[in-house]
């Protein structure tokens, strides 16, 4: 199975959220962990990011009705 990796920059530009609260939700359970791809490192898996991004869509969504 293959994954695209995404480094911070671009979680940020997909998610529209600040390192500081991409963090902060990270240590509440609430966005996915990121993966170590060295001592100094991370990154997110694409597809996680993906589907955070679309639940919190379908939650606002649901509010609006």
């Amino acid at each position: 199975m293959t994954y695209s990796i995404l480094r911070l920059p671009k979680v940020k530009a997909r998610t529209g959220l600040s390192r500081s609260t991409i963090y902060l939700r990270i240590s509440e359970g609430s966005f996915p962990k990121p993966i170590s791809l060295g001592s100094r490192a991370v990154g997110w898996i694409e597809a996680e990011v993906d589907d955070w991004v679309n639940q919190q869509i379908e939650a606002s969504r649901k509010v609006a009705d």
